[in-house]
């Protein structure tokens, strides 16, 4: 039986930059977008809300649905991932909760879109859609009969 795996992704932005997470994979230090998988107890945002605590410290709503992406990793696990907007006042202080994650990062899109050490495709991809400015009503992404 085909079950992608469901992921979410927080696009936050402040003051002209992006937060990224770094996290060493196979003894390599990647970047990605604070992100991770959706549980069976928690709607898409708030699985958005719980993945940005626990990698940033982080506490915030997203303020807009940015794009939802079909992809396929090399390894041939397929993801369907969820991204979100957040647009905060100021660069925010960060304290992963998450012993993963070794650090937080506020970096340019170009600085990002150039890095070789990205987690996947999509944190680039996720960059260059949100710069196009389309941004979707979170009731694009709403639960139905939540909780069940």
């Amino acid at each position: 039986m085909f079950k992608p795996h469901v992921t979410v992704a927080c696009i936050v932005h402040a003051a002209g930059k992006f937060l990224i997470v770094e996290e060493t994979i196979n003894n390599k230090a990647l970047w990605n977008q604070p992100a991770g998988h959706l549980e069976a107890d928690e709607t898409l945002i708030q699985a958005a809300e719980r993945e940005l605590w626990e990698e940033t410290g982080i506490r915030a709503t997203p303020q807009s649905f940015l794009r939802m992406h079909q992809w396929i990793a090399p390894d041939h696990t397929a993801f369907l991932r969820f991204s979100f907007v957040i647009e905060l006042e100021n660069q925010l202080p960060t304290d992963p909760q998450d012993r993963d994650i070794d650090r937080c990062l506020w970096l340019t899109a170009k600085e990002i879109s150039a890095a070789s050490n990205l987690r996947s495709p999509l944190v680039a991809e996720s960059i260059r859609c949100y710069q196009q400015q389309e941004r979707y009503p979170l009731s694009l992404v709403a639960s139905f009969n939540w909780p069940f």
